[in-house]
């Protein structure tokens, strides 16, 4: 395509928003409301998908090692946990450690035990998928001188089952929202083109290829996208700041933690210009096409 031609096409798309001023409004308020929730409800999802990341990365398995088990036998044992495939890290807690951390968490009176030690050493295990956490502490019990493993089985189902079942219905939703932001958007500029028929046709009477035609509807819807999308990419970035400055202090030292303020904004600034950008022309693109047939 010429030169010429194309700035031709950038000429008219900025006319043709200037002239259908009304529709361009009815089509910006589309996309400003539709990428708003969507962005919104981006936040939301991928900042529960980072606490169900924290909560994952939490879960480990605790290896008792029997009592009569030996220094180098304790030593050759963490090499054997090691080298189980999924393991990820494998660190040693002897029993007094064990006992020093119960009189941390439950106070003085268990220090009595100090001179009479019933604690375990022990392993604390990570496995490198936490979802695999079940058949690491399965092989890891299969080994000698192991006398128990806990990871919390039943708690530990419930909770990936949780979070996974959490994923998917986020992902449904972001779907549903981006199916439905298309369909409005779809319908708007659909009317936009509408009313603009007769100028396709003529144009297509008097020879124009249907990409000469369609080129600056698709252009027309870009600028709609890209104008539809700064509000709602300032007010999620005014609404995230605002969570981020009472939510983080707050939160300081727990479990887990919310996403920080960048660079996650400007990841979410971006999606929500490329949805805008995208939506707008597939948009247009669809809308122009019966009108092609003459």
């Amino acid at each position: 395509m010429k030169g010429r031609t194309l700035r031709r096409h950038f000429k008219e798309s900025f006319k043709s928003i200037g002239r259908n001023s009304w529709m361009t409004f009815a089509s910006v308020s589309a996309v400003t409301v539709t990428l708003l929730l969507v962005g919104v409800f981006v936040l939301i999802m991928m900042n529960l998908n980072k606490v169900a990341d924290d909560l994952e990365n939490d879960v480990e398995i605790k290896v008792f090692i029997s009592l009569e088990t030996e220094e180098q036998t304790i030593k050759n044992l963490e090499s054997e946990i090691s080298e189980i495939p999924g393991v990820e890290s494998t660190d040693f807690s002897t029993k007094e450690e064990e006992l020093t951390d119960l009189v941390l968490d439950f106070g003085d009176e268990l220090s009595l035990f100090e001179q009479s030690n019933p604690l375990f050493d022990v392993f604390y295990v990570k496995a490198t998928d936490p979802q695999q956490t079940e058949t690491v502490a399965k092989n890891i019990a299969t080994l000698d001188n192991i006398k128990k493993v806990e990871y919390g089985k039943e708690k530990i189902k419930k909770l990936f089952n949780i979070l996974n079942a959490g994923r998917n219905v986020g992902l449904v939703l972001i779907l549903a929202l981006l199916f439905t932001a298309m369909f409005l958007i779809s319908n708007t500029i659909r009317i936009t083109i509408v009313a603009r028929r007769r100028e396709i046709e003529i144009m297509k009477l008097v020879g124009a290829t249907n990409w000469f035609v369609r080129i600056p509807f698709i252009l027309e819807g870009m600028w709609l996208g890209i104008l539809g999308s700064i509000i709602p990419i300032g007010l999620v970035v005014l609404l995230y700041k605002k969570v981020t400055e009472y939510a983080q202090p707050r939160l300081s030292g727990e479990l887990f933690q919310i996403l920080e303020f960048t660079p996650f904004i400007y990841q979410v600034s971006a999606l929500i210009l490329l949805m805008g950008v995208f939506i707008g022309i597939w948009g247009s693109f669809m809308s122009i096409r019966k009108f092609l047939r003459v």
